[in-house]
């Protein structure tokens, strides 16, 4: 049985940025039962979870079991999966600005702290 969202969150993706990220998402397994949630509302329960910044035990009831949703979280983090996401999209995106997919040269700000005069042990 899958949940399906009643409620739609701001944070939740459009069928546009759906279609963009399905693709990226590894296919289920074979064998074993079948998942009881789609993947979908699933990322859609992270993304709500990383954008809002509440517990994972906050987690409305809209969504998937917060155990559930952090375990696919875990699996997804260590296999690299955001941040494969994160590079294909921003290579799309630099694409279809007409710029080359990957950046040629980046920039590294710092910030100087004056300290005293005389050096030394401070504090």
């Amino acid at each position: 049985m899958e949940l399906v969202s009643k409620k739609r969150y701001r944070t939740d993706l459009s069928d546009a940025e759906w279609k963009l990220v399905q693709p990226l998402l590894p296919s289920p397994g074979r064998g074993g039962r079948p998942p009881r949630y789609s993947r979908r509302e699933v990322l859609n329960a992270i993304l709500y979870i990383t954008r809002s910044g509440c517990a994972w035990r906050l987690l409305p009831n809209d969504f998937p079991y917060w155990k559930t949703v952090f375990h696919y979280f875990r699996l997804l983090r260590r296999a690299g999966l955001f941040a494969h996401i994160n590079a294909v999209l921003r290579a799309r995106l630099r694409q279809h600005m007409g710029r080359h997919p990957e950046a040629s040269a980046g920039i590294v700000d710092s910030q100087s702290v004056k300290t005293t005069g005389r050096g030394g042990v401070a504090g």
